[in-house]
């Protein structure tokens, strides 16, 4: 019976982390929208806003920075701005815009263009 107990217990929790997982597709929607201007279509850091911005946006492509930076610190600068990740005052808190499921979403995205490359 205790077998039983704890096989459901493992399918719930397995069940429970698939039903919130990152959607690395609906991020790339949100970086479209949110995040171009600035750091690029390609993420590259080269928006249409960066040659009149004082410090160049996150370059999101450049796997040996960005594999420096926890998940958590991108979910941060995204919600409350770059100044709450010690950088640039520049980029803006999403948290009024996005809801933090969407903003795991746009992680899961930022990942994918800096760190799964074909080499």
């Amino acid at each position: 019976m205790k077998l039983l107990q704890t096989i459901t217990l493992l399918t719930l929790l397995a069940a429970t982390k698939l039903a919130f997982a990152a959607d690395a597709v609906k991020g790339e929607v949100f970086y479209q929208a949110y995040c171009t201007q600035c750091h690029g279509v390609n993420g590259d850091g080269w928006g249409v806003n960066a040659a009149t911005m004082d410090v160049l946006p996150k370059d999101h492509t450049e796997t040996k920075e960005m594999i420096t930076r926890t998940d958590e610190d991108i979910f941060k600068a995204i919600k409350e701005g770059g100044k709450a990740v010690s950088k640039s005052n520049l980029m803006p808190n999403w948290d009024a815009n996005m809801t933090d499921e969407e903003i795991h979403d746009l992680v899961a995205y930022v990942r994918t263009i800096c760190c799964e490359k074909e080499e």
